[in-house]
């Protein structure tokens, strides 16, 4: 004999809800997304209030909002859901460290590419920033302002519309405030500090050079301060007048002193499987507010590694 079963009861639980609106705020003065919220969902806390903005929870006139310092003007309306959207894309060798709708700050690890040309399918940090805009927003697009070389990490940025990109690369030196470096290089440095001024010039396999020849190419100027030294290597702050490409590893290489493992510019040790240049300080007047904006990461720890005493 089979068993009877019970009557199944109508469901009344998760599957039969529709998803809750939300809660709404009409925006009455200018505020910040985030003061904004800590204001209206008292008493929740400040890391409550930041991850709900991180999962998508809050919109600002039906658009999903992310950025703490969103700016809120009169007559906007900001939406509050228990519901969480979904994820955005992970990046890889990649982490933001600041985001508006003008331009978009990372810390690219080394190996990461940078840009690539349209034909190529490789990961690359434009293609990952570009897929993390589009999360939000299909339409969006990144624009390149400049490029790290493959195995050197740091600081870099992208410009989140062509008008940003074009007003900022046009006046580069002058929205630019700091570009700061840090280099593992071999041999001791005897000089504490000194500037490199050179005319680069590529050859026909895409190697930068130095022309003997004054005027012969594009100016670079840079300027370097020893922090440590052994008699293998040197670490040395690194201060970029000019950004021309492979600057840095060209200028080492004609002081006689190249970044460590860096084979195509004339290193002859390789301590570890990257290069030893890092870009470690970004400082720009942002485009649109004219706010100074300064972005500071750490000295990567395996250049600190060849040296007994970390540099204060």
């Amino acid at each position: 004999m089979s068993k009877s079963r019970p009557t199944p009861r109508p469901r009344t639980g998760a599957f039969n809800r529709k998803p809750a609106p939300g809660r709404t705020f009409k925006v009455t003065e200018p505020a910040e997304l985030l003061v904004f919220l800590l204001a209206k969902l008292a008493p929740q806390g400040r890391n409550t209030v930041k991850s709900m903005l991180a999962h998508g929870q809050i919109s600002v006139d039906d658009r999903v909002e992310k950025l703490y310092n969103f700016p809120l003007h009169p007559g906007q309306t900001v939406t509050v859901r228990k519901e969480r959207t979904l994820a955005a894309p992970p990046l890889a060798g990649l982490r933001i460290l600041h985001e508006d709708d003008a331009v978009i700050v990372v810390q690219k690890d080394a190996g990461l590419l940078s840009v690539a040309t349209e034909q190529e399918s490789e990961l690359t940090a434009y293609r990952q920033l570009t897929a993390h805009v589009r999360f939000a927003d299909p339409n969006a697009r990144i624009f390149v302002l400049h490029r790290l070389d493959r195995e050197t990490s740091g600081v870099m940025m992208f410009a989140k519309s062509e008008k940003v990109q074009q007003k900022m690369q046009n006046g580069w030196k002058e929205f630019v405030k700091e570009r700061s470096y840090v280099a593992l290089v071999e041999g001791m440095v005897k000089k504490t500090n000194g500037t490199i001024s050179s005319w680069l010039k590529e050859t026909s396999t895409l190697k930068m050079y130095s022309s003997p020849v004054p005027n012969d190419g594009q100016h670079a100027i840079t300027h370097y301060k020893v922090l440590r030294a052994n008699r293998n290597y040197s670490l040395l702050q690194i201060e970029l007048e000019t950004g021309r490409k492979n600057q840095i590893r060209v200028h080492m290489q004609d002081i006689g002193h190249p970044v460590a493992s860096d084979k195509k510019y004339g290193a002859k040790t390789k301590p570890f499987a990257r290069l030893g240049l890092h870009a470690r300080i970004l400082a720009f007047e942002h485009p649109v507010t004219g706010k100074l904006m300064r972005f500071e990461t750490d000295i990567p720890k395996p250049f600190l590694s060849q040296f007994k005493e970390e540099p204060k």
